[in-house]
């Protein structure tokens, strides 16, 4: 697997562009248009909250009905959520004025907002918008950053990722963007990402895949522990790289989940790390729990602490809100079992063991604390169950950034 440059139109056969659409807010692009030239199949993974946004409940329908997919036309400022009837139509809307534009079918055509709640928005900047995007695609690497700029709403950089591996002797490439920053936490979390590949899947065995990758990358992160209403993760496969179609597990399906994997962990540690208000990145890795499961829910449970997080943000090594943080997690352990360390590129520090504090330096700990990636890893000695969760740290802008976010 080989890193490469760009995101969503890195694949063959895929185009964005990224445009000011005026949906909400002024002098910035806020829609953006993911087009592949040949038909995709997708699938989709979505909140968990009871609350769902209109476009959630439009793309689900679509992907779940294994439709073909050709695009996916998005915007920034407005969620389109708790909009009623109204926020339906819009869906529709969009997508058969998209789809008349591209020359597609409507049910061929996703739609993805993320913003303000409550709010309703404009059909005729949306249409605006997409008559924009439509003669403005491109399939290079400009255009897939206008796009990945254009999804952003708190996010203060844009992420994006592609790669390439090889399948079947054929060179196959998988491209995404995403945009999150507040209102992150599984299942899923507050994030748009879109994912495109030339690869040649079926129906099954994408939708397979990608909830695989989203269990151990999307939902393993968090910033402030509100999960949103218009959480989704989209991929479109449209066959180009002509390898070997990948219908079973296997060797080939193998390499693709590897890949995808990369891809949404890369993605989701960017987002953990672009917290709102965050200045560190938080990793927490549990080994030797009794279970995978058990490692998820405790490594989930320390980078959700807000104890923890302040802590962090303070370059306090302040190790008991971390076994604090295991021990409510639900899971059953023996807590002399437990050792804690902090971890830098040279220097492994242990602050616990063997059920009491270990012999180490306050100093040296908390410097550990201090740069833009924080490491934490805990050893439970349970059995061989191992996860990785992303969190950040807290600050005094996140409730500057929140305090008035809708105006």
């Amino acid at each position: 697997m080989k890193k490469i440059a760009g995101g969503v139109t890195a694949a063959a056969g895929f185009y964005a562009a990224g445009c000011e659409a005026g949906i909400k807010y002024k002098n910035r692009m806020d829609m953006a248009l993911v087009y592949s030239d040949s038909d995709c199949v997708a699938a989709g993974c979505f909140t968990s909250n009871v609350v769902k946004a209109a476009p959630v409940i439009w793309d689900r329908n679509i992907v779940e009905k294994g439709n073909k997919v050709r695009a996916v036309v998005v915007n920034s400022g407005i969620a389109n959520a708790c909009t009623g009837q109204e926020g339906m139509d819009i869906c529709e809307g969009t997508a058969a004025y998209a789809g008349e534009c591209l020359g597609v079918s409507k049910d061929s055509v996703l739609v993805a907002s993320t913003g303000v709640i409550g709010m309703q928005m404009n059909p005729d900047k949306l249409k605006n918008g997409i008559d924009i995007l439509k003669d403005k695609k491109k399939h290079d690497e400009a255009s897939g950053l206008d796009a990945a700029k254009a999804i952003m709403t708190t996010d203060t950089v844009h992420k994006q990722i592609a790669v390439t591996f090889e399948i079947g002797g054929k060179t196959v490439t998988l491209g995404g963007m995403c945009k999150g920053s507040g209102m992150i936490h599984p299942n899923m979390c507050t994030m748009l990402a879109f994912l495109t590949s030339d690869v040649n899947i079926t129906d099954e065995m994408v939708k397979k895949a990608l909830k695989s990758a989203c269990d151990d990358s999307f939902n393993m992160i968090s910033v402030d522990g509100d999960t949103s209403t218009n959480d989704t993760l989209l991929i479109m496969a449209n066959a180009k790289a002509g390898n070997p179609v990948i219908d079973k597990e296997g060797a080939d399906f193998d390499i693709f989940m590897e890949a995808l994997l990369y891809v949404t962990q890369t993605l989701a540690k960017k987002m953990a790390g672009d917290g709102e208000g965050a200045t560190a990145l938080v990793e927490c890795k549990v080994k030797g729990a009794a279970s995978k499961q058990d490692a998820r829910i405790l490594s989930k449970s320390v980078i959700c602490s807000s104890l923890t997080k302040a802590a962090i943000f303070g370059h306090d090594a302040n190790w008991g809100r971390i076994l604090c943080a295991l021990g409510y997690s639900g899971v059953q352990f023996d807590p002399n079992k437990i050792e804690l360390f902090f971890v830098g590129e040279d220097r492994r520090v242990c602050l616990f063991e063997k059920g009491a504090p270990a012999s180490y330096s306050e100093e040296e700990a908390g410097s550990l604390l201090s740069g833009k990636e924080v490491y934490i890893e805990v050893v439970m000695h349970e059995g061989d169950g191992e996860a990785c969760a992303w969190g950040c740290d807290l600050s005094y802008d996140y409730v500057k950034i929140n305090a008035d976010y809708r105006s």
